[in-house]
C-alpha cells in the first residue's frame, strides 16, 4: 500500500515541477534536451501552455488516485 502513495506523490511532484516551470518560464527547463522537441516545433509560449496543461493533468491524476485508493471516490 505504501507504493501507491509513493507513485501518487511522484505524479504530484512532477506535475508541480512542470506547472511551476511553465508559470515562471524557467530557462533551464525549456533549454533541456527533453523539451527541445516541443519548443522547436511549437514555440516557447505554446510549449509553456503545453507543460502547464501536462502539469495540471499530472497533479489531478495523483489526487484522483489518492482519493480512489482511500475509497473516497
Amino acid at each position: 500500500m505504501v507504493m501507491h502513495y509513493i507513485i501518487q506523490a511522484l505524479f504530484v511532484l512532477i506535475g508541480l515541477l512542470a506547472l511551476l516551470a511553465a508559470l515562471f518560464n524557467w530557462e533551464w527547463f525549456f533549454t533541456a534536451q527533453n523539451t527541445q522537441f516541443i519548443v522547436a516545433n511549437a514555440g516557447r509560449n505554446r510549449a509553456r501552455l503545453f507543460y502547464a496543461f501536462i502539469g495540471i493533468l499530472m497533479i489531478a491524476t495523483g489526487v484522483f488516485f489518492f482519493l480512489s485508493v482511500r475509497g473516497i471516490i
